[in-house]
């Protein structure tokens, strides 16, 4: 058998050199997708990705085969990628904000956009969300980032972020309700991933149903005590 079609882990087990290459050529979106969330900016997304993978092949390097091939490559990437920007934050005067030079070009739009009013539209709403993105607390940013740009389980984030899940969930929510209570950051797909969306279009429906049974109740109860006074 070829060695590029075994598993990753397997891969890395029985070919270090290989399975890192693989590593990198199939994680690499995904740690930069975190990192520029989290940081905000393009060049540190670059610097810190590249620190992360510097880490982790060290890391490899020093893992007996059988350990290597019992990984879970994207939340172990993901914890170290984590890690390193906790490091880098440490280190910052300020937290990176709008102010500090966000780079919200570097926030690919998906194909098939109408045209060019769409383009400014979806522009305008992700340079939004990065910003709303930098200005949550780090212990809401970096589980709302890990869950829905990581794509990890809740258990997985709870691993990195040594808590428990119960913890993690919390902390989701409250950072995807503060993303919500941003001016013209409504529930979007690319932003929250496509199940926290529906979850999110499912809470505002029943919220509005409600609504609407309150008000109903509220006005037919002068008719239910008129009613009640009269057979009295």
């Amino acid at each position: 058998m070829d060695e590029t079609t075994l598993p990753l882990t397997e891969l890395l087990a029985t070919d270090l050199d290989d399975g890192f290459t693989e590593l990198v050529r199939t994680q690499a979106g995904t740690v930069r997708a975190v990192l520029l969330r989290l940081s905000g900016s393009a060049r540190d997304a670059d610097d810190l990705g590249q620190e992360t993978f510097l880490r982790a092949y060290s890391a490899l390097r020093g893992y007996p085969p059988e350990r290597r091939g019992q990984l879970q490559p994207r939340a172990w990437l993901l914890t170290i990628a984590a890690n390193v920007w906790r490091n880098h934050v440490r280190t910052l005067s300020r937290r990176p904000g709008v102010a500090d030079g966000i780079e919200v070009t570097t926030i690919e739009i998906p194909d098939g956009c109408p045209g060019p009013e769409q383009l400014a539209l979806d522009g305008a709403r992700r340079a939004r969300l990065v910003a709303a993105l930098s200005r949550l607390p780090d212990h809401h940013r970096l589980p709302v980032v890990l869950r829905h740009i990581g794509e990890l389980s809740y258990q997985e984030v709870a691993g990195i972020l040594d808590c428990p899940v119960g913890t993690v969930k919390a902390q989701v929510s409250r950072g995807l309700a503060a993303l919500r209570a941003e001016p013209g950051l409504a529930p979007d797909r690319g932003a929250y991933g496509a199940a926290e969306a529906k979850t999110a279009e499912t809470a505002n429906t029943a919220t509005a149903k409600t609504k609407t049974k309150t008000n109903t109740n509220t006005t037919h109860e002068p008719a239910r005590t008129e009613r009640k006074e009269a057979t009295g």
